[in-house]
Parts: C-alpha cells; sequence; structure tokens
C-alpha cells in the first residue's frame, strides 16, 4: 500500500474528492481557490480554510508574529485569486503545552494585525493542545457569480500573466537552509519576501471588476503548479515565452552557480496572481493594475506546460510545492 509520500499532495486531494458527496447545488465545483454556496440572486458566501503547521510551514528565523501573519496572508491570497474580499476569519490554534503567553501574544498579534490589513476582522475560533504549533484560518466573504473568477475557463488564445516577479522566496531560502551568501541589501530583500508576504486583493479585486479575466490562481505552491493546476481544471496548456525573475534573483543565481529559471518556476510561496484572459481586454486588464501585468505567454489548445526558449520548445515540470512528496 502506497504511503503519502509516494503519492503526494495532489493525488491525496483527487481521492479524498472522489469520496466526499457532491452538493448538486454547488456553484462552483470542488478544487477552486474557494467554495462557495448560493445565496440566490446569483450572491455568494465564500469560503476557504488553510493550515500552517510550525514544523513544515515556517522558515527559520521566522517570529510567531509573522507565522500568525503568514496564515492569514495565504488565505487571503485565495481570495485575492477569485476577486473577492474577505469580510471575516476565523482562526483555530493547536499549541503545544509549553507554549508560554508571551508566545501566545506574539502569535495573536500577527493574526490580527494579518486580518486588519486586509480589512477583514477575527470573529472567532478555537484552541487545543497539539504536538506541534498548528494555525488554521478560516476565511468568509461575499461576491457574485457573474464576477468570480474561477480556475475553469480559460480558452485557447487567451494571454496568460501575472502580477510580479518570481524567484526571490526560493532564494531566500536557499539562503537561509543552505547557507548561501548574498550582499546585505539583497539579503534584506529576500528575507522581507519570506518572513513577511502580501497578498494581491487590491489587484485581484480590481482585475476581477474588469469582467475580463477567463481563469485565475494564487501562485503560492510555485509558478509551474499554479500553471498545471490552471491547465488540467480549462482543460488547456501554455506555450510561456517569459518567465519574470528579478534582478537580484538572476544575480544571487550567478554568484552561487544556481539556476534562477528553477528558482523562478519551482519555488513557491510568491502569493502572485496568476491569470488568463482575452487579448482584446489587454488594455482593460493593464488599466485596471497600477504597475500592470506581466504578459508571460498564452493558452494553447494541446494539454502541455511549455517554455520557448533558444533550444526550442522545453517542457515545464510540474514541480512546486508538495507537503508529502520525498523532497
Amino acid at each position: 500500500m502506497k504511503i503519502l509520500r509516494d503519492v503526494g499532495e495532489r493525488e491525496i486531494i483527487k481521492k479524498m474528492f472522489d469520496l466526499i458527496s457532491k452538493d448538486p447545488r454547488a456553484p462552483i465545483q470542488l478544487g477552486d481557490d474557494l467554495a462557495a454556496i448560493e445565496l440566490g440572486k446569483g450572491e455568494l458566501a465564500c469560503l476557504k480554510c488553510d493550515m500552517l503547521v510550525h514544523s513544515t510551514d515556517v522558515p527559520p528565523g521566522m517570529t510567531l508574529y509573522q507565522a500568525g501573519r503568514k496564515a492569514i496572508v495565504s488565505v487571503v491570497s485565495d481570495f485575492a485569486s477569485k476577486g473577492i474580499k474577505p469580510l471575516a476569519i476565523l482562526s483555530s490554534l493547536g499549541m503545544p503545552q509549553d507554549f508560554k503567553e508571551k508566545d501566545v501574544e506574539e502569535l495573536v498579534n500577527g493574526l490580527d494585525a494579518g486580518a486588519r490589513e486586509y480589512g477583514a476582522y477575527i470573529v472567532g475560533g478555537d484552541t487545543n493542545e497539539a504536538c506541534d504549533l498548528i494555525i488554521d484560518c478560516i476565511g468568509f466573504g461575499l461576491g457574485n457569480r457573474e464576477s468570480y473568477v474561477s480556475r475553469t475557463g480559460a480558452k485557447p488564445g487567451d494571454l496568460v500573466a501575472v502580477t510580479g516577479l518570481f524567484g526571490e522566496t526560493a532564494a531566500a531560502l536557499k539562503m537561509i537552509t543552505d547557507g548561501y551568501s548574498m550582499s546585505p541589501p539583497i539579503k534584506r530583500r529576500f528575507k522581507k519576501a519570506i518572513y513577511m508576504p502580501n497578498a494581491r486583493l487590491d489587484e485581484g479585486l480590481a482585475l476581477a471588476k474588469t469582467k475580463a479575466l477567463s481563469s485565475s490562481i494564487d501562485s503560492s505552491d510555485g509558478l509551474a503548479l499554479s500553471l498545471y493546476d490552471l491547465s488540467e481544471q480549462s482543460q488547456v496548456g501554455f506555450r510561456i515565452e517569459n518567465v519574470p525573475i528579478s534582478e537580484d534573483v538572476e544575480k544571487f543565481a550567478n554568484d552561487n552557480n544556481l539556476d534562477p529559471l528553477s528558482l523562478a518556476l519551482y519555488g513557491g510561496e510568491e502569493y502572485e496572481l496568476v491569470f488568463t484572459f482575452k487579448s482584446k481586454e489587454e488594455k482593460k486588464v493593464k488599466k485596471a493594475v497600477k504597475e500592470g501585468p506581466i504578459i508571460i505567454g498564452e493558452v494553447i489548445s494541446q494539454r502541455k506546460v511549455v517554455l520557448e526558449t533558444e533550444r526550442g520548445l522545453e517542457k515545464i515540470l510540474p514541480k512546486g510545492w508538495d507537503h508529502f512528496l520525498k523532497r
């Protein structure tokens, strides 16, 4: 019998979906970034839960305040990808018995600060004893079917874009866990990227208002896996022409004999948005976001995810963050 590290998170989730009774009234299919309940007249009650476990999700050096805030950012990022504003958050905490009162205060201050940063409030939750610090957050928001951006609408010929650059968090993990060196300014920038990430809520809300997007997802599991998730749920593929990598990541990779493309494609934890739209809507989409989205390629009919290089088309591997696969 297979064990979880041989199967992987996505296969386990598919198995769970096979076992769960499907709600015939559900307006959004299982597997999207949010779940939703129809309230009538197209209004949706949108829900999302996300769990952070200290031993697997908190990098060395991250404070409890930052861990609490990150747990909120993880939930908010999924709302951002659907163009829905989170209004309320429930947070359940599993804590070891030797946790100190000041530790709890620091953690809760981070949770509260994260919620208020994005205009939401923590309205309740639960506490329990656990062998590790576990933070589980459930977000709630209201939306409507007309503006909700699912993962399933990408069509061949659509453009695919992102809201920012990739690779800094992967580079930061290399620096923190493997001892790679970098200049102090780049070190500070990378530490901020991994310890104080930001959800693209304003951008997600603005993009949804255009009604131009055909699909969207957040990139917390990495750019490559996000493209594969959109590919599977929209039944399309992607030809990527440009992977947006920051200059600092390029320099860090070159100085340490690393591949900047791998850092950008397979790292994860960026919380950028990856989305598609019809080419005729390009002006509208660019106008909606202050800094403008970065167009990285187009949707194709073949179910594959490839990168256009000087050597021709090369397959982007379905790799990224997975809670169970061997690392």
